[in-house]
């Protein structure tokens, strides 16, 4: 089988796009076959009815498919196999609506390239590849996984820059203060990076400190350049800041490792609590392994309370917890330095009269709990993975239920796994989706989960694999509402109530559905 070019038609006659796959025929060649098929269908009533026609000359044949207001032509030679000749002009009609949203001719020319290079992964020099839809889809896409990675980290350096520059802004406003109020002149010094605008007409430039010396030395290492690494100038230069007083933020490196369990590691939600002289941390954690037919297998919840004092007079304050006798099945255990008679009798956590005070300035375990789960009906959130194998491959639908309305979770990561070398197809999808194709992985995250969209799904098929290839599912979420509502509500000493600061977390640890 021999294919010369394929070409898509307006019902006008005229030609939109054409791909020539032989390198033996001249452009003018080209030009009389494709300008001579409107002629030979022109007067066939019956061309638009047919599901495949085709029509044949003196040297070629013609293989079409009516696809709404266009015609999907193949252009072959007439010995020819007819029937892998329909199969691949199938498969080309389902190219089309993979790239363009209808079938009118503006659609066609505003995809022009994008159909080209796909008709390029069907057909090589005129001869079908074995490839399907899906298959078609990653060539096209060239997606580059160490493309993402080298952003990620070139932005993350950028901003550590940008926050480098505004604290050495800052420094220099403070110096310029500094001399003006000890009645000095300020020394005057044009530096580039660093401006400063006044409402005046006339712009006061402002000190400008003298550099670090840069090391001596030959000029690179006679190393290989390294994806996200730092370099000796940058650490340096990071490390003098430091040295001067600036506060640097770290830049996160972007890992080229690990599995699927990476992407579901806690992450917290918390924002920055304004600590007091007293401050209160809770961190709750679940793990729970559900069964893929339903039903849990294993459900823990744990957590520890833990308090920190600023000075030496608030080492023996009492804190006030909410009553705890009412939630059942929870397992309460007190530090051995505490009041259990007082805890026990009006959930006071505090000191024994002759007990040692609290250390100052230290994060002191206070209470612990646990509650085992017994049933799938006590997560905060339920997931329903359906994989269904067909002769396309598989079709996978998952569905989240948020079964806690008085718990908000955020930032939720589902990591679905998939079987080796696939890409999937995504039809549907409520939220946002990442198909890693190191990790042979596809995240589906949410920002938030709550009352306002408690159930979503996505939906996605392979072409080849079976169901247990999609299994692990791995959820990671975190939140500030407790799963075990045990809260702080007073905090006093000898002498009154005391301010004081609450942080609580909510993070899944190991949460797996099998």
């Amino acid at each position: 089988m021999v294919l010369i070019a394929a070409c898509i038609f307006a019902k006008s006659g005229k030609a939109l796009v054409a791909r020539q796959f032989v390198n033996d025929m001249t452009r003018a060649r080209l030009e009389g076959l494709l300008d001579a098929f409107p002629k030979l269908i022109g007067n066939e009533k019956e061309a638009a009815t047919r599901q495949h026609t085709f029509v044949e000359t003196d040297s070629v044949r013609y293989v079409y498919h009516p696809l709404d207001n266009i015609y999907v032509v193949l252009v072959t030679t007439k010995n020819s196999n007819i029937l892998e000749d329909l199969e691949t002009l199938r498969l080309f009609s389902r190219v089309i609506p993979e790239y363009c949203r209808s079938n009118d001719e503006k659609e066609i020319l505003a995809h022009d390239f994008d159909l080209i290079f796909a008709f390029d992964e069907v057909v090589t020099l005129g001869y079908r590849e074995s490839v399907n839809l899906a298959q078609i889809r990653t060539f096209t896409e060239m997606d580059s996984h160490e493309e993402r990675v080298f952003m990620q980290i070139k932005e993350a350096q950028e901003k550590a820059a940008k926050q480098a520059m505004a604290e050495k802004a800052k420094e220099l406003k403070r110096a310029q203060k500094e001399a003006l109020s000890r009645g000095l002149k300020p020394s005057y010094q044009s530096s580039t990076g660093i401006s400063s605008s006044t409402p005046s007409a006339a712009a006061v430039s402002e000190p400008v400190a003298p550099r670090p010396a840069a090391p001596k030395g030959p000029i690179g290492g006679g190393k290989a350049l390294k994806l996200g690494g730092k370099t000796t100038n940058e650490d340096d230069f990071l490390n003098t800041l430091r040295q001067q007083g600036q506060s640097i933020a770290p830049v996160e490196k972007a890992s080229l490792s690990g599995g699927p369990s990476s992407l579901t590691a806690p992450v917290s939600s918390a924002p920055r609590v304004k600590r007091e002289a007293v401050h209160v941390r809770t961190d709750e954690k679940i793990n729970a392994r559900v069964s893929r037919d339903g039903g849990l297998e294993s459900g823990e919840v744990v957590a520890t309370v833990s308090l920190s004092v600023a000075t030496p007079d608030l080492n023996n304050v009492a804190i006030q917890m909410s009553d705890a006798a009412t939630i059942s099945g929870v397992q309460l255990q007190v530090h051995p330095n505490l009041d259990k008679k007082e805890w026990q009798t009006s959930s006071i956590l505090k000191v024994k009269p002759n007990g040692k005070p609290y250390p100052v300035n230290s994060d002191v375990g206070i209470l612990k709990w646990k509650q085992v789960l017994a049933e799938e009906d006590q997560l905060p959130i339920s997931l329903n993975c359906w994989p269904q194998e067909s002769s396309d491959g598989v079709q996978v639908n998952i569905e989240y239920t948020l079964q806690r309305d008085d718990i908000t979770l955020q930032n939720v990561r589902i990591v679905i796994p998939l079987p080796t070398a696939t890409s999937p197809i995504v039809g549907e999808c409520e939220g946002a989706y990442e198909y890693m194709k190191t990790k042979n992985v596809i995240v589906w995250s949410m920002p938030v989960i709550d009352t306002s969209n408690p159930s979503g799904s996505l939906e996605f098929s392979v072409p080849n694999g079976h169901a247990d290839h999609f299994f692990p599912v791995s959820v990671a979420f975190s939140s500030q509402n407790l799963f075990v509502p045990i809260t702080v509500q007073e905090v006093s000493s000898g002498s009154g109530p005391v301010v004081y600061s609450l942080e609580t977390n909510f993070n899944s640890d190991h949460f797996e559905i099998v």
